[in-house]
């Protein structure tokens, strides 16, 4: 059983580290209103995976991923949000292209918790993740139910440590960062990178 779990959490590892939407809303978090909003913007994330492995204990995520009407509407929904937080990105960098750098301004609008929760829950592929591969790394000897929380419990540790790092990181390189033509060109390219993410949510399967 120990071996499996190991196993299952090297798989979910490499799964948290490869870059997404979810890092690039927290990059983009990191860049308009500083680390604590983006560590608020992790948290969000986070209470999001609890959401979808809560439904998917429940049996009703696999209702989600077998429904191609509903994973159809949550797929263009949260590839929607994904593109207007692209284009706000955009928007928000383009007019602050004069001024000088600073957390506390127009940029830092809405709640990060809510951005992070909602970028999360608008995404079906945790769905299908948690229906279909997340039963598959079950340690053996453990209930189904048991088994499935415990995995939830640990890619919800894994993310909160890999993006508050990740966070952490960019707060370290604030000084550079912070530099007008480094920030603009961080700030498109999330930008384009959150629209090309809801882009691809959008057309995926199509």
């Amino acid at each position: 059983m120990l071996t499996h779990l190991v196993a299952a959490i090297g798989v979910l590892a490499l799964l948290t580290v490869v870059p997404g939407p979810d890092m690039a809303v927290v990059t983009r978090r990191a860049l308009v209103a500083g680390p604590g909003d983006a560590l608020r913007t992790v948290a969000g994330i986070a209470t999001g995976l609890l959401v979808w492995g809560a439904l998917a204990v429940a049996g009703l995520a696999a209702v989600l991923a077998a429904s191609p009407a509903a994973y159809l509407a949550v797929r263009l929904l949260g590839a929607g949000y994904l593109v207007f937080l692209g284009a706000q990105a955009l928007w928000q960098h383009r007019r602050a292209a004069s001024t000088a750098p600073s957390y506390a301004g127009p940029a830092a609008v809405g709640s990060p918790w809510r951005t992070g929760l909602v970028s999360n829950l608008l995404n079906p592929k945790i769905a299908v993740f948690y229906t279909g591969l997340l039963p598959t790394l079950a340690p053996p000897g453990l209930p189904p139910a048991r088994a499935m929380t415990l995995l939830v419990l640990l890619h919800t540790a894994l993310t909160l440590a890999w993006l508050g790092g990740y966070v952490l990181l960019l707060s370290r390189a604030g000084p550079v960062l912070q530099r007008p033509r480094i920030r603009r060109a961080l700030g498109s390219t999330t930008g384009v990178t959150l629209i090309a993410f809801g882009l691809l949510l959008a057309t995926a399967g199509a």
